[in-house]
């Protein structure tokens, strides 16, 4: 990927625009710093990918039926205990 700085990108606005277009994506530097990227714009297109509405992002998400959820048979453990009457109803058990 080719570099210019912002200076240089301003003044050869054009030859960076050709450049970005037959050679792909020109970086841009600001004090040695890169602050951006030119890029054609089938290549930016190519990026963002095609165009969804928000129903179609929904639908092309994965299906439940695509999922295979086990289950653990463990029931827990007993609590009964807690219900039962001991003639103690002293709420601090």
């Amino acid at each position: 990927m080719a570099t210019w700085q912002v200076q240089q990108a301003k003044s050869h606005f054009s030859e960076l625009l050709e450049k970005a277009e037959r050679e792909g994506p020109q970086t841009i530097t600001k004090h040695g710093t890169e602050k951006a990227v030119v890029l054609s714009v089938e290549e930016y297109r190519r990026l963002a990918g095609p165009k969804k509405t928000f129903i179609e992002h929904l639908l092309s998400g994965p299906k439940f039926d695509d999922f295979e959820i086990e289950r653990d048979k463990d029931t827990g453990r007993d609590v009964s205990y807690l219900w039962e009457d001991d003639g103690n109803h002293d709420d601090k058990k």
